[in-house]
């Protein structure tokens, strides 16, 4: 993948933007109560924030997380709104508030 550095040379390579180069890999370790920490730049690069769901699995002896995207509970609503006369939203608000 485009990094500046030869194969195998470990965590200090850059890609081709300059930046540190995370597909050598990323370790963590297993605690005692099976919490891992996922590591900053991977967090980072999938946007991982504190309260993202991810769901793990278990596929041909590897663990699998995914990142996943929080349902949109408006998404059917949005667009089916309509104010009444054809009012613009300016127009009904004064209306409104009088």
């Amino acid at each position: 993948m485009g990094s500046r550095c030869p194969e195998n040379s470990g965590s200090d390579c850059l890609d081709i933007a300059g930046r540190k180069n995370y597909i050598a890999g990323m370790k963590a370790i297993v605690s005692q109560k099976g919490q891992v920490t996922i590591p900053k730049g991977c967090r980072e690069r999938l946007g991982l924030l504190p309260g993202t769901v991810v769901d793990f699995e278990a596929v041909e002896g590897q663990l699998v997380g995914r990142k996943l995207q929080p349902e949109d509970v408006f998404r059917k609503w949005r667009g089916k709104g309509r104010l009444p006369g054809n009012m613009s939203v300016k127009q009904y608000m004064k209306r409104v508030r009088g």
